[in-house]
Order: structure tokens, then sequence, then C-alpha cells
């Protein structure tokens, strides 16, 4: 399985483009803004791309989907959490750069659903508090977690935005993702990739003295 970070936007959001070395298969991760510079990716490796998958329904993290999945003939998979928020661009925060942006899924999952593609058993974790269904992505054989704006290098997403909440994330964050083994290595929505090993003991919003309780 391959792994490839590439950033666009106006936010500098993480498209991730995961493929089967051998097939060619391929899913796109948070297409961001730029549908020709991801088509240009995927023909000059010669990929099939199979599915969309959003983590959650900002406007950052999808404004490319529609085009894609249109041109490629494939689906947006999205929670059924985010069903509203995707479709509302008050919600999917769009109206921050003036944008009436909205998109209706294909599919919608559920949390701790298992998801088949390029050959890989995919857990949708459903990771509440930056967006209502936020939700992050296990490939568990591989030790790999797309964890979008849940958590990311010794920082965490935030939850000013609508249906966002600071309770829900550090909840979330606890009991989801910490228990996930060290070496997991976290590809974030925005910035560096992690560990959960390193979030556990260096990210200063889960070091609290009862946050362990």
């Amino acid at each position: 399985m391959r792994i490839q970070t590439f950033i666009f936007g106006v936010v500098q959001t993480n498209c991730y483009v995961i493929s089967n070395e051998i097939t060619g298969e391929a899913i796109i991760i948070d297409p961001a803004d730029n549908p020709d510079s991801i088509k240009n990716i995927v023909e000059q490796q010669n990929l099939k791309p199979v599915a969309i998958l959003l983590t959650h329904g900002h406007f950052d993290h999808m404004m490319a989907a529609p085009e894609l999945a249109a041109f490629y003939n494939i689906s947006i998979y999205v929670s059924e959490a985010e069903k509203e928020l995707v479709k509302d661009p008050k919600m999917n925060a769009a109206f921050l750069i003036r944008s009436d942006f909205s998109l209706t899924a294909d599919n919608y999952f559920h949390h701790n659903e298992l998801l088949s593609f390029i050959g890989k058993n995919i857990r949708a974790i459903h990771t509440p508090g930056h967006t209502v269904g936020s939700t992050c992505f296990y490939f568990e054989d591989e030790s790999i977690l797309i964890s979008g704006d849940t958590l990311f290098y010794e920082s965490l997403g935030r939850t000013d935005l609508p249906t966002g909440n600071s309770a829900d994330i550090l909840n979330s964050i606890k009991e989801n993702l910490l228990c996930l083994p060290e070496e997991v290595v976290v590809y974030p929505g925005h910035g560096e990739k992690t560990t959960i090993g390193n979030e556990k003991r260096n990210n200063p919003y889960l070091s609290e003295a009862n946050f362990w309780d």
C-alpha cells in the first residue's frame, strides 16, 4: 500500500491518495479544491480511483470531490452524521470563503463500520468534536490512521465551527484513538504526521492531570 500526501487549498489541506501498488486501485481521501492536479497525479501514475472518502464535511476537505466523482464515475463516502453538514454552506464553513458550496454524498457509513477498498480493510472510527460526524480511517493491518481534523501533531482540531464541541473532541481522542497501539502512524488533515505514542506523551491538550482518569 502506498500513501501519498498532497497539500491543496486556501488552508493547506492534506489530500491523501492511497493505492494498492499491485492492482493500481486507489482511494482519494479529503480532495481539497484542485481536481485537475489530482487528475494529473492519477494519470501520471496510471492509478484507478475506486472511491472518495471524507473524514468530515468542511469545504476545505471536499470541494474537488464532486468533479472527481463524476469524472471517474466513483462514489463519495461520508459519515451519516455529516449528511446535513455537507449540504449546507453555513454549516460546512464554505461561507468563510464566500462560497455556497454544497455536496450530497452517495454513501454514508457509521461508527466502527468496516469499509473495504483497494484490497484493504478500513475501519471508520467516529470521532465527534471537530464536527458532529468527524471520522478517522484506521488501516489496522498497516498501523495507519487518517485522522482528519480530529488529531494533529501535538494538537487537535478547532471546535468553534458549527457542530463542534470541545468536550466531545477530547473524549473522542481519549476513548477511540489513544487506545490504539502507540506505533500507529497518524496522518492528519493539516500539517505533519505523528504517532499515537507521541501524542500520548507530548500533546499539551491531552496532558491535564485528570485526562487519564
